[in-house]
């Protein structure tokens, strides 16, 4: 079978009725989504499948649903794609048998990628990615202005170098908090912080000759701000089994990857997972140096998980070479 390497997205990819397609059409999708409502019941305010295929969107668009509920979409597609590859078995088998040689997810998408790659079971990636959902929206509202509205943000930076990102970020930031979070492709970079220094970056950076849009998000993502979510993860973490990945794995905080024995500090394969993720929430997500790294490291087909298919645009930015198939439907 061809090499593959399996791109996995994060939260931004949720629209209501994904993953649908995909239940309607397969055996295997179905049952991940059956497992998700099981494991999830109704603490979400509803089945997290009716929330995925029928929304409203309102609450899908919410941190603490649309990061569960992403990582089951992605995991239905990817069970449905090994069962119309004619590949069968457990995680490591799979991972072999569709002859996947690396696996890389945006920032929540790690998580689908670790899962894919055999690190912890389904079900133990569902109860972390709510509870990191969750977690992330506390952070978000515990900043909240006196009139309600948010006190923390994010706003996108079209035309800057990493360079310029941090420079503006130390120009207007002041007493208040703005750090870059998402590096995702040449030209594109994401700052994060408190609204008024993200106020002052959107105004500021047309002197620079950059495009500034602020993002419809909770909150203030990985940036400092998320330090109580970032808590709150490592305690769950610590409790979580993990297995060393069986297929190499994107590190967002490295741009590398997971377990490679110069970024381990002494630490086993698994503490290090535990580490590099309680860092992803208040590090930046170095997504453009994933995708440059696996692709030259492992080169191979490159196919995208539902849903959306918002990492390969971002990889005609990173390698136009690379050719992404996307999965949002079968």
């Amino acid at each position: 079978m061809t090499p593959k390497f399996i791109l996995c997205p994060g939260q931004g990819a949720q629209t209501v009725g994904m993953g649908k397609a995909w239940f309607d059409a397969s055996p295997e999708a179905r049952a991940v989504f059956h497992a998700a409502d099981k494991a999830l019941g109704d603490r979400l305010g509803g089945r997290l499948s009716e929330m995925c295929f029928g929304g409203p969107a309102e609450r899908l668009n919410q941190t603490d649903v649309s990061q569960p509920a992403i990582y089951a979409a992605s995991v239905a597609c990817w069970r449905g794609l090994l069962a119309v590859w004619g590949t069968k078995g457990a995680n490591g088998g799979a991972i072999a048998g569709a002859n996947v040689l690396a696996t890389a997810g945006l920032s929540l998408g790690e998580y689908t990628a670790l899962h894919l790659a055999g690190a912890f079971s389904f079900e133990d990636g569902l109860e972390l990615v709510a509870l990191r959902g969750r977690a992330m929206q506390d952070a978000a509202d515990a900043l909240r202005l006196a009139d309600g509205t948010p006190g923390s943000g994010m706003v996108a930076l079209i035309g800057a170098d990493e360079a310029q990102a941090q420079q503006l970020c130390d120009q207007v930031r002041g007493s208040d908090v703005l750090v870059p979070a998402n590096f995702n492709a040449p030209g594109q970079i994401v700052i994060s912080g408190s609204i008024a220094a993200c106020r002052r970056a959107a105004e500021a950076a047309g002197a620079m000759g950059l495009r500034a849009t602020a993002l419809a998000v909770a909150g203030a993502f990985h940036s400092p701000l998320m330090q109580p979510a970032a808590d709150t993860l490592a305690s769950a973490l610590k409790g979580t089994k993990i297995q060393p990945p069986i297929c190499p794995v994107a590190s967002n905080v490295t741009g590398g990857v997971h377990g490679v024995d110069g970024e381990l500090g002494g630490l086993s394969v698994a503490d290090s997972i535990r580490r590099r993720l309680v860092e992803q929430l208040t590090m930046p997500v170095r997504w453009a140096q994933n995708c440059e790294f696996v692709t030259t490291t492992y080169p191979a087909e490159a196919h995208e998980l539902a849903p959306g298919k918002t990492l390969a645009g971002l990889m005609r930015r990173i390698n136009k070479a690379v050719k992404v198939e996307t999965h949002d439907e079968p």
